[in-house]
C-alpha cells in the first residue's frame, strides 16, 4: 500500500478538507500511475493512498477514510466484485469501477453497478498516454456526491396479483442515469410476466448495454430486450435505449411501436430521457412517466409536458436516490404528481395501469 501525503501543509484546514480524498485500487502498477497521472493536476483531487489488492484496499479505507474509490473488476486473491460486495455491507462508500472493454469487462461492470458502485469506466487498451482516461475526474467528483445506502430488496410489489391482470392499454416510460442500474432491477423486478410494455433510457456507455439488458431479462420476469427500431410493443415486453448515435422514442401511431431517432444528443445526452418521453406526449393520459435518480435535467421537461398533457408522472424521492437530479428538477418545474420511494413505484405503476385503476378512474369522471 502506498500513501501520499496532502500537498501543501501550510494550506488552511478548509482548503484541504475541500479537496475530494481518493483511493487508487488496481493490482497493476502501470494501471495505477495512469490513473494517478490522469489526476494528478486537477485541484480538487487528493490522491491519499493506492492499494494492489483487497486486504491493502481495506487498510487504507480504514486508515485514510477516503471519499471516494476507483476499484479494478480483476485482481488476484480476492477479485473486485467480491470486495465491493464486502465492502458495501460494511462501509457503503462511493465507488467506480475500472473494468475492460471486453464481453466479460462489460457484464462485470453492470454487476458492479447493481452492487453499489456509482460509475463504472472503460481501462483504457495501452497505458502510455495520461489522456488515455478522460473525464475521469469528473466521474470521480459525480461519486464523491452520491448517497450510497445499502442495497433495496428486489420485488417489492408483493400485494399486486401476478396472474390474470389485464392492461388498460397504456405504456410505461422510464428513465435513469447515476444509480439507475440498481434503481431499475428493483423497479423491474417488482413486474409481472404480463407488465404493460414499457420503454426505458438509461444514460449508459453503449458497450454495457447489452449486458445491463441481459441481466436484467435474466432477473426479472418481463421479456427485456434492447430496443430495435419499428418493433411493435405489447403487454410483457421491456425495451432499453441501445445508445450509441440513437435516442428511443414511441412511434406516434396506435398500437404501440418503437422508433430509434438518429441524431444530436439532447439535454446533453444521447439518449435522452426527455426525446423518450416527448415521445409519449401523444399518447397521455395513456402513458406512465417514471423519473429515477441521477444527475442533471434530462426528463424533466419532457416530464413538464406528459404532466401537462394528462399522464400521471412519478419521480423517485430523494432518500432512495443516488443523486437527486433529474426528479428534483422536474419536481420543481411542476412535472410531478407523487415522489416516491423507490421500493413503492412499482406498485403504484402497475396499480395505475391496471383495468381495475382505469374503471375506478373514469368512475370518478377522470382518466388520470
Amino acid at each position: 500500500m502506498r500513501h501520499f501525503p496532502s500537498p501543501g501543509q501550510g494550506d488552511d484546514c478548509e482548503t484541504r478538507t475541500a479537496k475530494i480524498r481518493v483511493l487508487i485500487v488496481d493490482d497493476s502498477g502501470s494501471m495505477r500511475r495512469l490513473i494517478r497521472l490522469s489526476l494528478g493536476n486537477d485541484p480538487d483531487i487528493d490522491i491519499v493512498a493506492e492499494a494492489a489488492n483487497a486486504r491493502e484496499a481495506r487498510d487504507a479505507v480504514n486508515r485514510y477514510n477516503p471519499d471516494v474509490m476507483t476499484l479494478d473488476v480483476e485482481m488476484p486473491e480476492m477479485d473486485g466484485l467480491e470486495f465491493l460486495r464486502r465492502l458495501m455491507k460494511a462501509r457503503p462508500m462511493p465507488v467506480v469501477m475500472v473494468s475492460s472493454l471486453t464481453n466479460n469487462g462489460s457484464m462485470a461492470a453492470i454487476k458492479a453497478l447493481s452492487l453499489g458502485a456509482v460509475e463504472c469506466v472503460a481501462k483504457p487498451a495501452g497505458i502510455s498516454n495520461a489522456g488515455l482516461f478522460p473525464g475521469l475526474a469528473a466521474k470521480l467528483k459525480l461519486a464523491a456526491a452520491a448517497r450510497i445506502r445499502p442495497r433495496l430488496p428486489a420485488g417489492l410489489a408483493n400485494n399486486i396479483p401476478r396472474n390474470d391482470l389485464t392492461w388498460g392499454g397504456k405504456i410505461v416510460v422510464v428513465g435513469a442515469s447515476t444509480g439507475g442500474v440498481d434503481a431499475i432491477e428493483v423497479l423491474l423486478s417488482g413486474f409481472p410476466e404480463s407488465c404493460p410494455p414499457t420503454l426505458i433510457t438509461q444514460h449508459m456507455p453503449q458497450q454495457y448495454l447489452k449486458s445491463f439488458a441481459a441481466r436484467l431479462d435474466r432477473l426479472c420476469a418481463p421479456d427485456i430486450r434492447i430496443a430495435t427500431d419499428r418493433e411493435p410493443l405489447s403487454q410483457g415486453k421491456v425495451r432499453i435505449a441501445p445508445g450509441g448515435e440513437y435516442h428511443l422514442g414511441l412511434g406516434q401511431k396506435f398500437p404501440f411501436e418503437t422508433i430509434l431517432i438518429k441524431g444530436p444528443k439532447q439535454s446533453g445526452h444521447r439518449p435522452s430521457v426527455d426525446v423518450l418521453f416527448h415521445s409519449a406526449v401523444a399518447f397521455a393520459p395513456k402513458s406512465i412517466a417514471v423519473l429515477l435518480t441521477g444527475m442533471g435535467s434530462d426528463g424533466a421537461d419532457g416530464m413538464v409536458k406528459l404532466r401537462q398533457a394528462g399522464s400521471f408522472c412519478i419521480a423517485q424521492d430523494e432518500d432512495s436516490s443516488v443523486i437527486y437530479g433529474m426528479a428534483r428538477v422536474a419536481a420543481e418545474r411542476g412535472g410531478v404528481d407523487v415522489t416516491m420511494d423507490l421500493g413503492s413505484i412499482a406498485e403504484t405503476v402497475l396499480a395505475r395501469t391496471s383495468v381495475s385503476c382505469d374503471q375506478k378512474l373514469m368512475t370518478n369522471g377522470q382518466e388520470r
